[in-house]
């Protein structure tokens, strides 16, 4: 069975450099901190990322343009619809492209967490039985999670049931994978 959050439901929480918002959607504990987090972060200037020791990133731009992810060693274009994974620990210094931006971030702990993000964008349906925590980021309408629309905006998260993603429709796709 999904479960479905609501962006009214989210917790939101403005940054301390007064750069952006996090609107956390959900978080799993663990015995030491937390397995892993999902948020929907608006960003509206440049400037650096919060480091996450210990922990895997995925960042999908989800609004605007898209933002450059500048590291010690390289940079990473965050481009809209193109999940972006890096280190946690990575020093970054985030620089718009274009304007402020919205992107989903997917931050988890790579040792007991298998962690993915995929755009959804052609009709699909799957049926969703197991172990896997599988996550769905409505992007526009056409997408459904067990016979019920997901308005844009809403994410349903489950380990069984049934979505779908109507023709034209588009969807973030999460998976969280327990490891061992």
């Amino acid at each position: 069975m999904f479960h479905i959050h609501r962006p009214e439901d989210y917790i939101t929480t403005p940054w301390k450099n007064g750069g952006g918002i996090t609107h956390e959607i959900a978080r799993a504990e663990g015995a030491k901190g937390w397995l892993w987090r999902l948020s929907i972060a608006e960003v509206a200037s440049d400037g650096p990322f919060s480091r996450f020791d210990g922990y895997a990133r995925i960042l999908t731009v989800i609004e605007g343009a898209g933002i450059d992810l500048h590291g010690p060693d390289q940079v990473l274009s965050a481009l809209p619809l193109h999940p972006v994974p890096f280190d946690g620990e990575t020093p970054i210094d985030g620089r718009l492209i274009n304007g402020p931006i919205r992107d989903l971030n997917l931050i988890f702990d790579p040792r007991q967490i298998f962690g993915q993000v995929e755009v959804v964008d052609a009709p699909h349906q799957e049926q969703v039985a197991g172990r896997d925590l599988i996550g769905l980021l409505a992007l526009t309408p056409g997408v459904d999670v067990d016979g019920m629309a997901l308005f844009p905006g809403s994410f349903a998260l489950g380990t069984s049931g049934v979505f779908s993603v109507a023709k034209g429709a588009k969807a973030l796709r999460v998976v969280l994978r327990p490891l061992g």
